[in-house]
């Protein structure tokens, strides 16, 4: 298994969120374009990277100084639960609130009042299993 958010993962990662219907055709619908990157808490810049254009990934792998829309940060012991386990609602609340996740860059509030986010960003969690 390659290491979390490197370029073959990252890469990996694109091309199971395209295949996942609840994630990138949800995204679709709401025309959901964004550059996020993925992280590691106290690190100076994300490790990868991931463009999406109408709900879909279009381009993914290493960070490399790209602007992004969103940046998540949390320590590799949390990324792997989550990605292991999965997180819901209430999960993805106490993350946030306890500071377990972090948004450098993207509004947390703004994303989780809105369903039609929320959901998808939820189901992310779990497509991180899969690379």
């Amino acid at each position: 298994m390659a290491t979390m958010f490197s370029d073959e993962w990252m890469k990996r990662f694109m091309e199971e969120w395209n295949k996942e219907p609840d994630l990138s055709d949800a995204l679709a619908k709401i025309d959901f374009s964004s550059t996020i990157g993925y992280g590691f808490d106290g690190d100076a810049q994300p490790t990868g990277v991931l463009v999406v254009e109408k709900g879909k990934g279009v381009a993914a792998g290493a960070y490399n100084g790209e602007e992004l829309n969103w940046d998540l940060r949390a320590s590799a012991d949390n990324w792997e639960k989550w990605a292991k386990k999965g997180v819901g609602m209430a999960g993805l609340g106490m993350a946030y609130a306890s500071r377990k996740l972090k948004f450098n860059v993207g509004d947390y509030s703004a994303m989780v009042k809105d369903p039609r986010m929320a959901g998808p960003f939820i189901k992310s969690f779990s497509v991180m299993s899969r690379p």
